[in-house]
């Protein structure tokens, strides 16, 4: 989307806000530029994995289970092994010996639950499209016609598919150590104390359904070998976490191996993995010694691409009469599905220092419970943990303001970090460290127009519309940059958060950066180019990006967590500096000058006082040259980075969003939406006003058509895009967008991260705007996705059915919740 915005009217737009700085006519930082690479991958004239070609090569095709439970009594690949043009046909166990374990790199607790997750199943199937046998042919349609020859016998096992009967005593068992993989606790102050008398108490139950990732370009691998190396090539958001994964996995030596992600197209945290399909394609290769590739189909896909979120929630509130909140109490069943994959453990864990959201309260209890099921695993997804936290105290804040009868906007404010309290440290124990909520709500409540759509409301109330204007608001913040190092190894995560960075000041003064961050389609390579050429005082067209091959980007822990910029961006800037250094010290040589007297100044190194000087582009020539170089003084200007931050960013923003239901069909349609929202200094607005619409869309699509289902026996029926429904442009309103600016303390660059920041935002301030629509009508929820039969079901069910008179007159929520209601 961002390529078709122009980046004038973008520019314009963000510059006339009050809280925004103008970019510098000099500057990188702050402009508006189009994206460099878009001109490959909008077009699809790059290199994407399903596009390699080697010689020789093979392909493999899965044979998936049917069944979500069931034994494996028998498989016989004799049949395929004869068919025309395939090479090889397996079974799990022919596999056994050497397949190990897909790797779990985030033991939450000490207790935890992690069974052994063969790539290939053996003995027993867990999910449905498990892969219980593989054959390799000499096309695609070879392979994957072959499959059909495979004979499987399978015993046929009961499913677990509902958590809460899974937990129960004498349920059938995922795996023989049972179904509950771990239980984490953390609190913050007296809850007994917060909750004891409290004159407000919401008790809310809300269902997080499970969502199916659905990246542009579906997975694809392409395993090769050389003899005793290994490259590997893969549609991955994280090489360098992949290469150590696979090397521990399949016992081939790390420096054996190389991983590449050419581009990649889209992720959103399904393609933040160490998957099956990339283990035995390695394997393959190293058996057959030709390269191998696989490529998913999106009903493959669809079943074996990781699940997000799928949370039970329950949140508890505790207020005094007159707004203010006293404690939070957190309550989650948190679906694993069947093996905990690389970080599937601390998702929901992620959420758990955000539950509290920006609200200032005296105490805070937090547990989870993670599930086994006989479904595929869950995993990251964009956001991991922080929407479904952002969610749940999101509507129950609304929830809070219906009960007291007060506008939800007053109760936030009545409860939120104020500007002048940042640096703040929250009751879940993170330090906020700049934000400025009041002037972000206040753009966007002006940019609404909150006030004429409130009384609008009212007056279609009053005539008893059959179609009601609800208005959802969502005040969030985040914590991403995933770092630092030091608390991720607290929370026993099994890597840390640093970032790594390589500039080399080329002969002829062109620049290539060499980062660790690996993009799959945020624009990377023009944002680190324009930190660069600011850095460095060198033209934006003379800035290369290297990036994705553990070859060329030897160090790096890759993308995800919106850490990109904050981290990887940051080191960027690091190595930058080193660079000046070094081409500061040559400069003082060469002007016989103390390094201490030489300055910089857009790209030119001078002498204190005087004209004297070297442009930075002439220090690379004379460093390459070699013939004057101070003694010591290597030839080249060139640096490395290593950046830990030592705090989470922390964005935040104002989402608010306008629906119009129809009580008669239950149809809901977005009439408006605003968001503005603070994500730091800004290198380049135009990736920023990409990154909030793509995110939004993403939220809307959780909120209103997006679900995994199930039947009875465990069998995905949403394996197309005809059953899982996405939002298409053709379902969304034009979103209207501003920004604040309150640059983070937390990193030199002052920036916060984007890449989550809608997601995060979008889902509560829709569904708010849907249950406020339908208050009057007794209706307090409406389960996500909230699709017209759902919507419909909830007004032919609710305990009103009459509207009320006003909004003054509609039923309190404890007259309307008999369960889990307030009291």
């Amino acid at each position: 989307m961002t390529e078709q915005l122009d980046a004038g009217l973008v520019a314009g737009r963000i510059a006339e806000s009050g809280q925004v700085s103008e970019p510098s006519a000099e500057r990188e930082m702050g402009r508006a530029r189009r994206r460099k690479e878009d001109a490959r991958l909008v077009t699809g004239r790059t290199m994407w994995t399903d596009n390699i070609q080697l010689p020789g090569m093979l392909y493999v095709a899965f044979l998936r289970s049917p069944m979500a439970h069931a034994r494996i009594t028998g498989v016989d690949v004799s049949a395929a092994r004869s068919l025309p043009g395939v090479v090889a046909a397996y079974s799990g166990r022919d596999l056994a010996e050497e397949q190990g374990s897909l790797p779990c790199a985030w033991p939450v607790t000490e207790d935890i639950v992690i069974p052994d997750h063969p790539p290939m199943a053996v003995d027993e199937v867990r999910y449905p499209g498990e892969a219980v046998a593989c054959v390799v042919a000499t096309d695609r349609y070879r392979a994957a016609d072959a499959l059909e020859a495979i004979a499987v016998d399978y015993e046929p096992l009961d499913p677990v598919l509902d958590m809460t009967e899974a937990l129960a005593e004498g349920a059938p068992k995922v795996h023989e150590a049972g179904n509950r993989a771990f239980t984490w606790k953390f609190a913050g102050g007296d809850i007994d104390a917060a909750f004891r008398d409290a004159p407000v108490v919401i008790d809310r139950a809300y269902v997080q359904q499970r969502l199916i990732p659905t990246a542009m370009e579906p997975r694809a691998v392409v395993a090769t070998t050389d003899g005793d190396g290994f490259t590997l090539y893969s549609a991955t958001q994280i090489p360098h976490v992949l290469r150590v994964m696979l090397a521990m996995t399949t016992g081939i030596p790390e420096h054996k191996l190389r991983v590449v992600a050419p581009d990649v197209g889209g992720g959103f945290g399904s393609k933040l993995q160490v998957t099956a399909e990339e283990v035995l394609a390695l394997l393959l290769a190293r058996r057959l010694g030709r390269p191998v590739k696989w490529t998913e189909s999106r009903s493959e896909g669809n079943l074996t691409v990781h699940h997000g979120r799928d949370q039970l929630q329950r949140i508890a509130v505790a207020a005094d009469r007159d707004g203010r909140i006293r404690g939070v109490r957190v309550e989650l069943l948190a679906d694993m599905g069947a093996y905990l994959m690389l970080v599937t453990p601390g998702v929901p864990l992620l959420g758990a220092f955000m539950y509290n959201g920006i609200y200032k309260m005296d105490a805070y209890d937090f547990t989870c419970t993670g599930v086994f099921t006989t479904k595929m695993p869950t995993d990251a997804y964009r956001g991991a943990g922080r929407p479904e936290a952002t969610f749940a105290i999101e509507r129950a804040v609304d929830e809070l303001a219906h009960e007291l009868g007060m506008d939800p906007v007053e109760v936030r404010r009545r409860n939120w970090i104020t500007r002048e309290e940042f640096p703040y440290t929250t009751i879940a124990g993170l330090t906020y460290d700049s934000g400025d909520y009041e002037a972000a709500t206040e753009k966007a409540l002006a940019m609404f127009g909150y006030d004429g759509l409130r009384a609008e409301q009212a007056d279609r109330r009053e005539r008893h519309d059959p179609v009601q204007l609800g208005i959802g608001v969502s005040t969030y913040t985040e914590m991403c940059g995933l770092a630092p190092s030091r608390v991720l190894g607290s929370l026993s995560y099994g890597a840390g958060g640093w970032e790594h960075a390589a500039v080399r000041l080329l002969p002829t003064g062109k620049v290539e950066v060499v980062t660790g961050t690996s993009p799959h389609g945020q624009g990377h390579e023009t944002a680190w180019s324009q930190i660069a050429a600011d850095a460095l005082g060198v033209p934006f067209e003379d800035v290369s990006v290297l990036h994705g091959d553990t070859s060329v980007a030897h160090r790096g822990m890759d993308t995800y967590g919106s850490r990109s910029l904050v981290v990887g961006g940051v080191a960027v800037l690091a190595a930058c500096e080193k660079v000046k250094e070094r081409a500061r010290e040559l400069a003082a040589h060469l002007m016989e000058a103390s390094a201490d007297d030489v300055e910089f100044d857009g790209g030119r190194f001078r002498v204190r006082g005087t004209d004297e000087g070297r442009t930075i582009q002439e220090l690379a020539l004379a460093a390459f040259a070699a013939h004057d170089l101070p003694g010591g003084f290597e030839p080249r200007l060139d640096a490395e980075a290593t950046f830990d931050p030592d705090n989470f960013s922390f964005p935040h923003g104002t989402h608010l969003c306008a629906v119009e239901v129809d009580t008669e069909t239950g149809r809901c349609a977005i009439r408006s939406y605003v968001a503005v929202d603070d994500v730091g200094s800004v290198v380049n607005p135009l990736i920023v006003e990409g990154q909030v619409h793509g995110g939004i869309a993403q939220g809307v699509g959780q909120a209103l058509f997006e679900e995994a289902v199930h039947d009875a026996d465990g069998n995905l029926v949403t394996t197309t895009m005809a059953d899982y429904l996405i939002p298409s442009a053709a379902d969304l309103p034009e979103f209207t967008t501003d920004r604040t600016e309150t640059p983070a303390t937390s990193n030199p660059l002052g920036v916060k991260g984007v890449g989550e920041a809608g997601t995060i935002a979008s889902t509560p301030a829709v569904v708010n705007a849907i249950a406020d629509a339908l208050r009057p009508y007794g209706v307090r929820d409406v389960r996500m996705p909230c699709t017209p039969e759902r919507i419909w079901r909830a007004l032919a069910e609710a305990e009103v059915t009459v509207p009320a008179q006003s909004r003054a007159a509609v039923p309190s929520t404890s007259e309307i919740a008999p369960e889990g209601g307030a009291r």
